[in-house]
């Protein structure tokens, strides 16, 4: 029986939704906004979707639907908001998590400049965490080359009082007492641009991903570099051997399987094409140790095109579904784990984000 699944497209003009037999794709939803983070909370009885919108002439703001997309939600004030006492302005939110099951109310925020905030209504209302915004490195964070941004937030799927950001530039993050305090978590992930490659901190980490059963398992996708980690963070593995390239944005981690990973090797940080033109995921099927090419369904002609930070994700089907949307405006999926892949939609704005989940 073929399960109902929701991609929720965020685009540099909106979000899109797809889903049906055939993908039916509706939209833009927030016309004329930039859609940096979505979300699918699936906790609740009700699916509840989560847009992180930017307007030019509004500014930031999160807006929610418990219709699948029907009808929006979106408060009069600010939602996520610095406090004054900060100096500090939202410049956007660039990713929305949901917290852990048993706390079905509590969502994460990351945003620019270098924030984490929490919500405790389901996504209506954000608090700064302020043991990340105090923290003593935060003096020599400074913008990567899309901003100075927290673009990961993983909360742990069991305990509460721990969850893993990483930033741009700044590196992995972890809290295991609620937020009070942050550590530095990159041993083994290195800065090549920095005198000292191997920090504590201040690498450029372009998105981590961890395991829903197995949290002790990472994936991480550097400004060059691939890793793995198997402590929840502490220490990181090269696993790049085998990709045509070290270099991207995405990674991300099969549902149910911790060895499955994905990601889309651009050819390096001055080139920001895929190897040869060519149009392919990569997947790994032994924890990093091994990478093959995916492009049954895929454009066989010369592709020039990027694949962003968050435009990449699996849903929670069985079996899992894998999504990608480019610069260039193309979604595809995947219904069997990447094995063939089918076009969503063409000719959308720039893909900034991608999520998807069964509904």
């Amino acid at each position: 029986m073929t399960q109902e699944v929701l991609v929720a497209i965020g685009t540099r003009k909106g979000l899109f939704l797809a889903s049906g037999d055939g993908w039916k794709v509706t939209g833009p939803h927030h016309p004329m906004t930039d859609v940096y983070a979505v979300a699918i909370d699936t906790r609740r009885e009700k699916p509840r979707v989560l847009a992180g919108v930017t307007s030019e002439h509004w500014g930031p703001s999160v807006a929610v639907s418990d219709d699948l997309g029907q009808t929006w939600e979106e408060p009069d004030h600010a939602p996520v908001a610095f406090p004054e006492d900060t100096g500090a302005t939202l410049g956007r939110v660039w990713q929305l998590a949901p917290g852990p099951a048993d706390q079905p109310d509590v969502v994460y925020a990351g945003t620019e400049p270098s924030a984490l905030f929490r919500s405790t209504d389901g996504g209506r209302t954000f608090e700064l965490v302020r043991g990340l915004w105090d923290h003593p490195h935060r003096k020599d964070w400074f913008p990567g080359f899309g901003g100075q941004a927290v673009h990961s937030v993983i909360p742990h799927p069991s305990d509460a009082d721990h969850v893993t950001v990483a930033m741009s530039t700044g590196g992995v993050y972890r809290t295991t007492d609620g937020g009070a305090t942050f550590h530095p978590s990159n041993s083994g992930i290195k800065a090549y641009f920095l005198p000292d490659p191997f920090p504590e901190y201040g690498q450029c980490v372009h998105k981590i991903a961890q395991h829903p059963s197995r949290p002790d398992r990472f994936y991480a996708q550097n400004h060059h570099g691939v890793y793995r980690s198997d402590d929840g963070g502490t220490t990181w593995k090269s696993i790049a051997d085998g990709l045509p390239s070290d270099f991207g944005f995405p990674i991300v981690v099969h549902p149910h399987d911790p060895d499955t990973v994905y990601t889309f090797p651009l050819v390096a940080d001055g080139h920001r094409f895929p190897p040869d033109g060519r149009c392919r995921v990569y997947r790994s099927r032994d924890a990093g140790e091994t990478w093959e090419a995916l492009d049954n369904g895929l454009p066989k002609t010369p592709y020039w095109t990027t694949i962003l930070r968050d435009a990449m994700c699996v849903d929670n089907a069985d079996p899992a579904g894998v999504y990608f949307g480019s610069r260039s405006g193309d979604v595809y999926g995947s219904r069997d784990g990447g094995d063939t892949w089918v076009r969503i939609a063409e000719n959308l704005p720039d893909v900034l984000s991608i999520r998807a989940a069964v509904v």
